[in-house]
């Protein structure tokens, strides 16, 4: 059995939806009930016959093209954890093209992030190749860019702090820079951020990283570090834009790719693509009375 959420507009929800239940009448995950949630007019959960999870995400694109949606196999619960990507989710901008404007390299820089996002390019070269050309960029305009081009997405901080209220450990990992993270992170509420140093020296970039890249593979080893430390039958949640986020996503108990790239859209089985981020509260039954933030 499969269980979806998805969020609808009401006016042409029953067609939308009988067109949904004839296509899958045949197929591998039939309709076997349909309502909509009572705590919200345009929240419709339905529950399949079957588990074939990418017919049903087919059919929920098709029918519902544009959609806000979950699916999963069990019954919802409030996450654990929520483990969550900054830059184009927690946040509308890419730090880096941001910082590169200010030194007159924004398009080279932003078309370089665009490949890596899609997964095109490796991870650490495109990142070590962008870092490089900021070399000799005065700190200041870290300062500036902050106050300038960085904005919290819409529903970022209800999002963050709601969960918080319900018992959730938060947490904001990202292969951009604790400059901006850190900054990031206290203005949306995450209580703990991982992240890439950039390397200073007599008040300028270097060109250069302090230690360790915070890659795909330590976003899902963070996500699964957090975890254990919540023991047996904890619920995670994960949210991404891009190829490097796939690892955290796939391994979370919802994975959710907000307006993402089409590749971590299509390994998540939890998307937005519409609304701001309360779709995810909405998703996860949390009544906006119950909102914090």
């Amino acid at each position: 059995m499969l269980i979806a959420r998805l969020i609808a507009d009401p006016a042409t929800l029953e067609r939308r939806l009988d067109a949904m239940t004839a296509a899958l009448a045949e197929t591998s995950v039939p309709v076997a009930h349909a309502a909509m949630l009572d705590f919200c007019g345009d929240v419709l959960q339905l529950e399949t016959a079957g588990d074939d999870l990418n017919a049903l995400r087919s059919a929920i694109d098709t029918h519902f093209e544009a959609s806000d949606a979950i699916i999963a196999r069990d019954e919802f619960r409030i996450p654990h954890l929520f483990v969550s990507d900054m830059d184009s989710t927690m946040i509308g901008q890419e730090c880096i093209d941001e910082l590169a404007d200010f030194a007159g390299l924004k398009d080279k820089v932003a078309e370089i992030t665009e490949r890596a996002m899609q997964g095109e390019l490796d991870f650490e070269s495109a990142l070590r190749e962008r870092v490089a050309l900021l070399e000799g960029l005065d700190e200041s305009a870290i300062t500036r860019c902050l106050a300038e081009r960085i904005r919290p997405n819409d529903g970022a901080r209800v999002l963050v702090e709601t969960l918080k209220s319900k018992g959730c450990r938060t947490v904001l990992v990202t292969g951009g820079f604790h400059h901006f993270a850190d900054d990031v992170a206290e203005q949306i509420g995450f209580e703990r951020v991982v992240g890439n140093r950039l390397e200073v020296s007599d008040g300028k970039l270097t060109g250069g990283l302090v230690g360790g890249i915070t890659d795909s593979a330590t976003k899902k080893s963070v996500l699964q570090e957090e975890l254990g430390k919540l023991g047996e039958g904890a619920v995670s949640m994960a949210a991404g834009d891009g190829a490097n986020d796939i690892p955290m996503i796939e391994s979370a108990t919802y994975g959710i790719a907000y307006r993402a790239k089409p590749k971590a859209r299509e390994a998540a089985n939890g998307w937005v693509d519409r609304g701001d981020l309360t779709a995810v509260l909405k998703l996860l039954e949390i009544r906006k009375e119950e909102w914090v933030g």
